[in-house]
């Protein structure tokens, strides 16, 4: 995905993370925030074995992957606060 793509597809993710985790982090969190959970939660995946690899457009599984590592941010942002 090119760094564009993944900027928009990243800030889309961390938005979606932010309204749903009810957490209010601010526009370049978000992106950041569906970046590094996108990536990280590929890497999970593939490390487990359910991972498809990286495609080199935007693909829905990358914004759910997004979504989904950067809600997992957010979770584990809020236990190491505490």
């Amino acid at each position: 995905m090119g760094w564009l793509a993944a900027i928009v597809v990243g800030g889309l993710a961390g938005w979606l993370a932010e309204k749903v985790m009810k957490s209010d982090m601010g526009l370049l969190m978000n992106i950041i925030l569906g970046i590094v959970g996108a990536i990280v939660l590929s890497l999970v995946l593939q490390l487990t074995g359910l991972g498809a690899g990286a495609g080199a457009s935007f693909s829905f599984a990358y914004l759910i992957t997004g979504f989904v590592g950067a809600c997992l941010l957010i979770f584990i942002f809020r236990l190491v606060r505490r």
